[in-house]
């Protein structure tokens, strides 16, 4: 089978096995000690990144990638397989932000990369924590506008790493939390990113916001 007919579903975890700290490359495991508000000494133990560039307050973004549809802004999603959780997973498009570059950089290269798409930053969010009871892991939600009728945009050609199987896709942001529960139901996870946008979107339409 080619790269190009593979689907994230086909994918399967074989196997896993604990993995020795001096052999992790991505995160590593750390035991910190604090003081809690009264004063009592506890321990927390936790997993950090090992990839953050020296002197960058993230570790990657966010890419909330809007096409320009005559039909309405469509949200750009992708498909890729996570062996942690063994399952296809619908997500933004996102990745860690080289050193030296801004998340804005980051974003425009990282969409550049993984779904072909051209685009122009809006806007950046705060600093936003993954899971901050677990790991230090954070990004820059960064808002991207995809201009359709751009030539760059008609023929896309992305530059994916030997690793990477993305199916990109895209979905009217009006229906995205119905989509949401729909893929659910067919055996794809949410990404957090994903199902955090889509029910901000419901939340907004319920309550007329």
């Amino acid at each position: 089978m080619s790269k190009s007919n593979s689907k994230a579903s086909d994918a399967k975890v074989v196997s896993t096995e604990p993995l020795m700290i001096k052999d992790a490359r991505w995160t590593k495991l750390v035991l910190t000690t604090y003081k809690d508000p009264l004063g009592k000494q506890r321990t927390w133990e936790h997993a950090e990144r090992a990839t953050r560039p020296e002197g960058s307050p993230i570790d990657g973004v966010g890419i909330v990638a809007i096409l320009q549809k005559a039909s309405g802004p469509e949200l750009l999603l992708q498909k890729q397989f996570r062996p942690p959780v063994n399952k296809a997973v619908v997500e933004i498009p996102a990745g860690l932000v080289d050193a030296g570059e801004s998340a804005a950089e980051s974003a425009v290269r990282e969409l550049r990369e993984e779904t072909g798409y051209h685009g122009k930053v809006s806007e950046v969010s705060p600093v936003m924590f993954n899971d901050p009871g677990f790991c230090n892991t954070n990004l820059n939600m960064v808002h991207v506008n995809v201009d359709m009728n751009l030539p760059e945009n008609q023929n896309l050609k992305p530059e994916l790493e030997d690793n990477e199987f993305i199916e990109v896709f895209s979905l009217p942001l009006k229906n995205l939390y119905a989509e949401c529960k729909k893929m659910e139901d067919e055996g794809y996870a949410i990404d957090a990113r994903v199902g955090t946008l889509a029910e901000g979107i419901e939340l907004a339409r319920r309550w007329r916001l």
